[in-house]
C-alpha cells in the first residue's frame, strides 16, 4: 500500500485494518529502528553524525529530513541505508503471524511510502496505490503542519503520480470525503478476498 506523500494512505490503511487485514506500516518500523541503540540509529549517525541528534540524543526526523530530501544523492543514500532494515523487519512480523495463524491465509498490507522508490514492487503480491490530486496533497500537508516548500522537496523526491499509476495493480482515488474514501477501499479488499481465495493452496498470499 503506497502514495504520495499526504495522499490518504494511513486512513486506507486503518480501513484496510478494520476490515480483517494485518496492517504493518514502515513509518513505525522505521520509529522504532530510530529508536537509540537500534541499527536504524547506528546506521543514520554513522553517516550523518551527531548534528542530526535532538537535545534528548535522539534522531531529529524534521532535521533528517530537511538533509534527506535536499537532494535526489542524499535520498537515494537514506533509502540504501534504512530499506534493508526495514524489509528484515517486516519480514519477521510476517513470519510471526504465519507461525500465529499456521492453517490460516490472511492479507498482509504492508504500507510504505517509498515502496516502489525503493524498488519494493517485485516483493509483493499486489500493489495498491492511493490517488490524490497534487493540490489537495499541498492542501493536507500544509493541515498537517508542514510548509509548502517542505511538501514539494518531498514530492520532487518521490515517484510520480503517473509513474505510480503504471504500477499499481489496484488504485484507490482519494479526491473526495472520507465516505467515497471507504467505499473504494472496500472495493479492492474485496477483489483482495477474491484473490486470496482462488489462490491454490500452498502460494504465498500474505504479502
Amino acid at each position: 500500500l503506497t502514495g504520495g506523500i499526504a495522499s490518504g494512505k494511513s486512513t486506507v490503511g486503518r480501513i484496510l485494518a478494520g476490515l480483517g487485514c494485518v496492517l504493518i506500516d514502515a513509518d513505525r518500523i522505521v520509529s522504532e529502528l530510530y529508536r537509540p541503540g537500534a541499527p536504524g540509529f547506528e546506521v543514520i549517525v554513522e553517516h550523518y553524525g551527531r548534528g542530526i541528534l535532538n537535545d534528548a540524543g535522539e534522531i531529529d526526523r524534521q532535521k533528517l529530513a530537511r538533509v534527506a530530501f535536499g537532494s535526489e544523492r542524499e535520498t537515494r543514500i537514506l533509502n540504501q541505508l534504512i530499506h534493508p532494515l526495514v524489509i528484515a523487519y517486516e519480514n519477521r512480523l510476517i513470519d510471526n503471524e504465519r507461525s500465529r495463524f499456521p492453517n490460516q491465509r490472511r492479507i498482509v498490507v504492508v504500507e510504505a511510502t517509498l515502496l516502489l522508490e525503493a524498488g519494493g514492487k517485485d516483493r509483493y503480491d499486489r500493489i495498491i496505490v492511493v490517488d490524490t490530486d497534487s493540490r489537495l496533497q499541498k492542501k493536507r500537508g500544509v493541515e498537517r503542519g508542514m510548509t509548502r516548500s517542505e511538501i514539494e522537496k518531498r514530492m520532487a523526491r518521490q515517484m510520480s503520480r503517473e509513474a505510480k499509476l503504471e504500477q499499481a495493480d489496484h488504485v484507490i482515488p482519494n479526491n473526495g470525503d472520507l465516505d467515497d474514501l471507504y467505499g473504494e477501499t472496500l472495493d479492492v479488499f474485496h477483489q483482495l478476498e477474491a484473490d486470496l481465495q482462488a489462490m491454490p493452496p500452498g502460494d504465498s498470499a500474505s504479502k
